[in-house]
């Protein structure tokens, strides 16, 4: 029985084997959130969140008078009224009691479309001839429209989380500084105001970054250090200017203490490194007085990281008015050193790690090395830091990936002088926080995919049916035919941790030998085929399942063989390879075509 901290007593694995949570993790875990040691005390109480469905109308246990969340004030007595807004209100009792956030949610997610095709973009990877060694926002829209001509309208990009703006830059977007703001190395820089003032020194900047392209692996250290001198030789022309533009002044407002924080946090790195934890003791905590007076010192630089965001919102702004039903995916968690981790340490758990348990895939597990939430924390605080990533994600966007959509419901975590054999279950109340997913879902209008790849429990598949969030099916996993896949899912071949299928196909990923017996089944074709036509006819396949949404990835289109990432190693490859040609050639490709054409049968044409 999971205990009141969330902690579950074991898992079956994949064998069904049952593996019991030993007591020292039990208590490691605990005390990472916040427990004694020495006493199984529960969790603090804290303040009430109380969730309803929009329409309804329950009673009241006392009269109160409630703030909705523009400011409208209210009397309620025996009941809620049935029409409150969709939103985060409060609850004050008139006898003084504790204050109940009150949030009143869809019964479902915003709908998908009913039957449509995409494809599937690791945005570092898709180059052009006017990219900085680095696929960017100006790309992003070209592989768009080359994808909406040909009848796939939708792109699901990897991650545009942003790093921490150090000289050195973390490859995987999965291991973002923060969820909530954008990554500036995806700037077309030749689009940022104020470009054209650079004069000579922009025709240089241009031809450095450019001759980036030269080299496959992508250097994100020399792609930055080239965007950060443009930005910052732009900002220092223009920033009396910007001074007073209404727009970006709105940009800040809007961001709040948020964008105040991630700004704050940007500019301290530049002074002190980008791990906060080794910052001066008293900058360590975002709302201490000498992060304030700190920040007032640092206020230009402060301005002008706000700034960089303010243009890349823009810049996202433009893909989507452009025509692009982009799906922005949202990561598990973040570096710890980062600046989520500095913003949002008092609701995260302290030393422990996310991962996986080991299983037929990997017997040694995973350690992620991402900080969890604390259950009882995240709750005391209105769900707020959720709902704030779920809306910055959906910004711009036409759907919502969440990737490991089961860490809604319970996580694995590992305590913090352990590995994956030592690690425990951890219980979220899965239903409110789909409650909450709902809700950002229709205000954002924005559709939801859920990553449920793995073991997933059978109550997990159900409530998020129920509400909505579409599933994740894929060629490598799914038994044919694809006439028994599910209508609410989105269908693909591979994702980024799993072969291509030119690597399955050839051999070429030595990893992937199992793989290529599933896509001989899912196509029907022989050994001896090429890996063009076995790409061609596996998305032929895929395209004729019910699944609402199909996408194919760049890599299979381009008959690539390495796969993005290989989990568990680190490998230089990993999140660094640009794509086998520039993206300037997908129109005349003849394999990229026709898996285009493939993947988009007349009645997925929009």
């Amino acid at each position: 029985m999971t205990d009141p901290w969330g902690i579950e007593p074991g898992f079956d694995d994949v064998h069904q084997i049952w593996h019991a949570t030993p007591e020292a993790t039990r208590t490691a875990l605990r005390v990472a959130m916040g427990g004694l040691a020495e006493v199984d005390d529960p969790p603090p109480s804290s303040r009430p969140v109380w969730i309803v469905r929009h329409g309804a109308d329950p009673s009241m246990l006392r009269p109160a008078w409630l703030v909705l969340e523009d400011g409208t004030e209210l009397d309620v007595d025996a009941a809620l009224p049935p029409d409150l807004p969709l939103g985060y209100h409060d609850l004050h009792p008139v006898d003084g009691g504790p204050t109940t956030r009150l949030i009143v949610v869809p019964d479902r997610c915003a709908p998908a479309p009913e039957r449509a095709a995409g494809l599937a973009v690791q945005l570092y990877s898709a180059r052009s001839c006017h990219s900085w060694g680095i696929g960017d926002l100006t790309d992003l829209a070209a592989v768009g429209a080359w994808g909406r001509e040909g009848g796939a309208p939708y792109v699901l990009s990897s991650p545009l989380h942003a790093p921490s703006p150090a000289a050195t830059q973390e490859a995987s977007p999965y291991f973002a500084s923060s969820r909530l703001w954008r990554n500036p190395l995806h700037l077309r820089m030749e689009a940022v105001p104020g470009w054209e003032g650079l004069g000579d020194r922009a025709t240089q900047l241009a031809t450095a970054g450019r001759d980036l392209l030269g080299d496959r692996r992508i250097d994100r250290g020399r792609v930055w250090a080239l965007k950060r001198e443009a930005l910052d030789a732009i900002w220092t022309a223009s920033r009396s200017m910007l001074a007073t533009d209404a727009s970006l002044a709105a940009f800040r407002r809007r961001g709040g203490p948020l964008l105040e924080g991630w700004a704050r946090y940007c500019a301290f790195v530049d002074r002190h490194g980008p791990d906060w934890r080794t910052w001066p003791v008293e900058l360590r905590r975002p709302d201490s007085p000498a992060v304030a007076r700190q920040a007032r010192r640092d206020a230009d630089a402060v301005s002008f990281h706000v700034w960089v965001q303010w243009v890349a919102d823009q810049q996202h702004a433009a893909v989507a008015a452009g025509g692009v039903r982009l799906l922005h995916d949202l990561a598990v968690g973040t570096d710890p050193a980062g600046a989520d981790g500095w913003l949002w340490q008092d609701v995260l758990a302290s030393g422990v790690r996310v991962g996986a348990p080991p299983d037929e895939f990997n017997t040694a597990g995973q350690d992620w090395g991402l900080p969890p939430f604390v259950p009882w924390k995240l709750r005391a605080s209105g769900y707020e830091p959720l709902a704030a990533l779920l809306g910055a994600t959906a910004r711009h966007a036409a759907g919502l990936r969440i990737d490991h959509v089961m860490g809604l419901f319970r996580l694995f975590w590992l305590p913090e002088d352990g590995g994956p054999e030592d690690g425990g279950y951890v219980r979220y109340p899965g239903q409110e926080l789909l409650d909450v997913v709902a809700l950002e879902s229709v205000r954002a209008d924005t559709f939801v995919v859920g990553e449920d790849l793995g073991t997933v429990e059978d109550a997990v598949r159900d409530a998020l049916s129920s509400r909505g969030v579409l599933s994740y099916r894929l060629g490598w996993f799914e038994e044919p035919p694809v006439s028994g896949w599910p209508r609410d899912a989105l269908a693909a071949v591979s994702t980024h941790d799993l072969p291509t299928i030119a690597g399955a196909w050839t051999g070429e990923d030595a990893q992937a030998a199992e793989f290529a017996p599933k896509v001989a089944a899912l196509t029907g074709l022989d050994a001896d085929v090429a890996p063009a036509t076995v790409a061609v006819a596996a998305h032929e396949r895929l395209a004729a399942s019910p699944c609402r949404l199909v996408v194919a990835t760049l890599e299979d289109a381009t008959g690539e063989t390495d796969r993005p990432n290989q989990p568990g190693t680190t490998e230089p490859s990993n999140w660094s390879n640009g794509l086998p040609f520039p993206i300037d050639e997908l129109a005349g490709s003849g394999l990229a075509a026709a898996v285009l054409d493939a993947v988009t049968s007349s009645d997925r044409r929009q």
